[in-house]
């Protein structure tokens, strides 16, 4: 039945989707910003939750052409973060995930007058402690990593780990999981672009996810940015 915060829940939902359509404009059109909101009103507080949720996806367009992240999505992402701290997670290990999406999302802030210095999370469990298949997810929760410029402990497992995240992929593909699978397809583009050799031929992953996948415009978005990363990545 539905419920009072249905209808909340489906506004924040819609503008989570309208700002990931918004950068991914910028990244397809090249233009310099999103231009999320305007600067002199007050900012909504589904935009402020939805730029919260994006996080280090809102710079991928600066960041995908070698660019500093701009100081006015920085200035709206520094607002949101205040008025969203980070949530009570229910287990460690779901803590732990937030705190490497913040990790990322506040280091690009640090590069701007409108962030500071971040500390690096407690590493993910191995692979080898949990199994592949669970690690794989919680790299696919974290997808917003993968981008140029951002390195770390999560990165170095990517790195270490190319197998289990194409296992990942396929397995998501053949679940008819097209959300896990365009993440962890574009870790593997990263992989690619850092000079990884893979263990799966990605692009018939993204055409296939491209024509199969969710259609929302976060997926696109990441679909978008993995295809960008494979394209300046070693043939």
């Amino acid at each position: 039945m539905p419920t009072a915060e249905t209808p909340l829940r489906d506004e924040y939902a819609a503008a989570v989707e309208r700002v990931a359509d918004r950068t991914l404009a910028v990244l397809r059109d090249g233009e310099g910003t999103a231009a999320l909101a305007d600067p002199d009103t007050v900012v909504p507080r589904p935009l402020l939750a939805a730029v919260r949720v994006l996080g280090a996806d809102l710079f991928a367009p600066q960041l995908l052409t070698g660019a500093q992240p701009d100081d006015t999505t920085a200035a709206l992402l520094a607002e949101a973060r205040t008025a969203f701290p980070a949530p009570t997670s229910s287990s460690a290990e779901a803590a732990l995930v937030i705190g490497w999406q913040d990790w990322a999302a506040g280091g690009l802030l640090a590069r701007t007058p409108y962030g500071a210095a971040v500390q690096t999370p407690a590493p993910l469990s191995d692979p080898e402690a949990v199994g592949w298949q669970a690690w794989s997810k919680r790299m696919a929760q974290l997808s917003s990593l993968a981008l140029p410029t951002l390195d770390g402990p999560v990165h170095d497992a990517a790195r270490a780990n190319t197998l289990h995240l194409a296992r990942g992929a396929v397995r998501s593909m053949l679940r008819r999981d097209p959300t896990t699978a365009v993440r962890l397809a574009r870790w593997l583009s990263w992989a690619r672009a850092d000079g990884r050799p893979l263990r799966l031929e990605i692009e018939p992953v993204l055409d296939r996810i491209r024509l199969a996948g969710d259609g929302t415009s976060r997926s696109v978005l990441e679909l978008t940015i993995a295809q960008r990363m494979l394209e300046g990545a070693p043939k």
